[in-house]
């Protein structure tokens, strides 16, 4: 495993609200230190897709930061999401981050417009020079489009910036990852739960896992056995969790899972806004079943 610097076991944290929908920022200091003191992750990304960015004010994702910040701030790393298909309003969110005390920042490429790759390439670099803060490049074409998807050359002139350090990658684009791991000194860290062992086998730095908000514990002992050289029981660790996994992703976003099982748990969470809606009786069921199985086998 290639040594990464942004942590090793991130959750992608979801964004807790209040019952009538408002930005709960207790809520979220309470989550933030569960997952890093009980729940096994070294490192949160907030503001992300599992933290429903879509639909937060620039205001609302200021004050997450400060209050996972003032948390756990100096016990883990804080990545806070800054992208956007605007890149004056991404530059703006990069600055607002740094000053509420995150430790990185997670860009996704512009959506939408369908820029060209010299123009993603270029939104990317405007956003790592607006800080001094390390940058996460976050490569996800089923969101953004294939168009945006960020190609081998476009990663490795990326990996000439000094702030630009690593990668989530959602790509589903193991040659273009391993070529990436190869040629550049970017740290890849899987954002798609099936393929967290995949990526650290070809030199990956960890995860930003969704999942890790109700298993990080889990999660982080399939990285764990990995880094240690126990490739069989990295393997057994990491099947255990691909029925949960497939709960959590196979009937609508994550966010919508973690939050029914956050709910039934008594852990911060809230309704998700609109335009998502709350999981139904019967997906809860299902999801709380497989994640008690998670667990025993893990």
């Amino acid at each position: 495993m290639r040594l990464g610097p942004l942590g090793r076991c991130a959750a992608a944290m979801i964004t807790p609200f209040t019952e009538d929908g408002a930005l709960d920022p207790t809520g979220a200091e309470r989550l933030a230190a569960h997952l890093i003191r009980r729940g096994g992750c070294d490192a949160l990304v907030v503001n992300g897709t599992t933290g429903e960015s879509p639909t937060t004010s620039d205001a609302e994702k200021t004050t997450l930061v400060r209050a996972v910040v003032s948390a756990v701030g100096g016990e883990a790393t804080v990545v806070a999401g800054v992208g956007t298909a605007d890149t004056r309003h991404s530059v703006e969110l990069a600055r607002s981050a740094q000053q509420a005390g995150a430790d990185g920042l997670l860009v996704v490429t512009p959506y939408y417009s369908r820029p060209t790759q010299e123009a993603v390439v270029r939104h990317l670099l405007t956003v790592a020079d607006a800080t001094e803060l390390p940058v996460m490049l976050y490569d996800i074409p089923a969101r953004t489009g294939e168009g945006t998807a960020l190609t081998l050359d476009s990663l490795r002139r990326l990996a000439e910036h000094p702030r630009v350090v690593a990668v989530k990658d959602c790509s589903f684009d193991l040659l273009k990852a391993g070529r990436a791991l190869a040629e550049t000194d970017l740290a890849y860290y899987a954002g798609s739960e099936e393929l967290n062992l995949p990526l650290l086998s070809l030199g990956g730095s960890g995860v930003v896992s969704t999942a890790a908000n109700v298993v990080g514990n889990q999660v982080r002992a399939v990285v764990d056995a990995f880094a240690a050289g126990e490739t069989e029981t990295a393997a057994r660790r990491h099947g255990a969790l691909l029925p949960l996994v497939e709960a959590l992703t196979g009937h609508g976003p994550g966010t919508v899972a973690v939050k029914a099982l956050f709910r039934a748990a008594g852990l911060p969470g809230g309704p998700v806004r609109p335009p998502l809606l709350p999981a139904d009786p019967e997906l809860t069921a299902l999801l709380a079943k497989t994640l008690r199985a998670a667990v025993a086998e893990g």
